[in-house]
């Protein structure tokens, strides 16, 4: 069964399954969004302060817990009836708890500030001392893709795919949405825009000069273009109380992303950190027991995907540090990318515990007690990030012909090619030529 809280708005936002409303019934709740819920019985208990301070240090720095207790206090001996005060009280104790990071899984503290390397996978090519191409190189050989004197019409870092690397592209696509879908996951189309509120509960600040995401001019409410397809799935069940029974829960989307910020870092030129780009994104729904396993088999699948392709790619449990508000542990995926010489991040995914479903009310009730609600937890995972991946194999699978081997798994998505080979634009003599014997005609 799922419930939603607060009806009326919920309605408005966010659509729901079919399959999921059979049985379902509505009821309103006090709930909003605009006041996160917090678990403010871990965070505002003065004996967990040490240990709070502690994770805040192991993490990126972000957030103040004696602030937090001193607002806190202030509050409850703040005198009735100082309605104006109280409010700024709350609206600044609601921002510095935002602010908080999630625990840290204690196997992520055990390996220290540096990742630790999970296992590599499949062999690096070898080109035999030939030289070799980085991305932009190879695609410009194969003229598909165009990148250079854009910046006064689409603007800096954009970028156009053509001819073979667009069928590479939707390629990409279905076999990682083909899998997913081969794996139990709920295929959903999901909004490009979304209200701040919804990426703040999820845990990406869009406040400040320097931050990832693009707000748009609207009068009613600061709306976003969002980052990942994962931030409109968690808000898909903002409000929701969905049966025990049913969870876990599995979808997939294929979404545009966009990042205001890019970087100028030369092992990061190209399309490798852009404005814009399409992933294929995994989310999960789950009970508190469930997350560690669903991460587990996120990795797999991530795993499954590019080993399939015949990548050399290392597996990497990614230190607290590293780890962005809501993950409790994340492991990155990083391919070998012979064109650049380094090794380039592919993939992620993350046990968020109940970081982001306290935050949107996502809960589900027990199955042996019927008036029992418990806040759920959720997973995310990138099935496929396109702009990296078409790094990695023409990085990889370039010949001395300047042809890409398609590696076999993407074959049936490209009318069985086996190459990209280059292509040639016709000369601009024979095309003059034409057009005045057409013009004759």
């Amino acid at each position: 069964m799922l419930i939603l809280k607060n009806r009326s708005w919920f309605l408005k936002k966010v659509s729901i399954p079919a399959d999921l409303l059979t049985s379902t019934r509505c009821v309103h709740h006090k709930f909003h969004l605009e006041q996160p819920n917090y678990d403010t019985d871990y965070l505002l208990n003065p004996t967990n302060a040490p240990q709070i301070e502690a994770n805040i240090e192991h993490r990126k720095g972000v957030g103040n817990i004696h602030l937090v207790h001193q607002l806190s206090n202030r509050l409850k001996s703040l005198p009735s009836g100082n309605d104006s005060e109280r409010n700024r009280l709350n609206n600044q104790l609601q921002e510095e708890l935002r602010k908080i990071p999630n625990k840290t899984h204690p196997d992520v503290l055990a390996h220290g500030t540096q990742p630790k390397v999970v296992r590599y996978y499949n062999d690096k090519p070898n080109f035999e001392g030939r030289k070799v191409f980085e991305f932009s190189e190879m695609a410009k050989k194969l003229n598909v893709f165009r990148m250079e004197k854009l910046g006064n019409f689409t603007g800096h870092k954009s970028y156009y795919l053509t001819g073979d690397l667009v069928e590479l592209e939707q390629a990409l696509i279905q076999y990682a949405v083909t899998k997913l879908i081969a794996n139990k996951f709920k295929l959903i189309t999901v909004p490009d825009i979304l209200p701040a509120r919804i990426i703040e509960s999820c845990g990406m600040n869009t406040h400040g000069e320097r931050n990832q995401v693009y707000k748009l001019n609207n009068p009613h409410e600061t709306l976003c273009l969002s980052g990942t397809s994962e931030m409109a799935l968690a808000g898909y069940f903002a409000g929701t109380i969905t049966d025990e029974d049913q969870l876990p829960l599995k979808l997939t989307a294929v979404s545009r992303c966009f990042r205001a910020e890019t970087s100028a870092l030369q092992e990061e030129k190209g399309i490798y950190r852009v404005h814009q780009f399409t992933k294929v994104e995994m989310f999960s729904v789950c009970r508190p027991d469930q997350s560690e396993a669903i991460l587990e088999e996120f990795r797999d699948i991530e795993v499954g995907l590019f080993d399939a392709l015949g990548l050399h790619f290392q597996l990497l449990d990614m230190p607290a540090c590293e780890l962005g508000a809501p993950a409790y542990r994340k492991y990155d995926i990083e391919a070998w990318m012979p064109g650049r010489s380094m090794y380039g991040e592919i993939s992620s995914c993350s046990d968020c515990s109940d970081f982001q479903a306290r935050r949107l009310g996502i809960r589900y009730r027990s199955k042996t007690d019927n008036e029992r609600l418990d806040y759920a937890h959720t997973v995310n995972g990138t099935a496929c990030a396109i702009p990296r991946m078409l790094i990695a194999l023409l990085e990889n699978f370039q010949n001395p012909d300047y042809t890409i081997t398609i590696p076999e798994p993407l074959r049936p998505f490209m009318r069985g090619k086996e190459r990209i080979s280059r292509k040639k634009l016709l000369p601009e003599l024979k095309l003059t030529k034409r057009l005045a014997q057409e013009e004759i005609c």
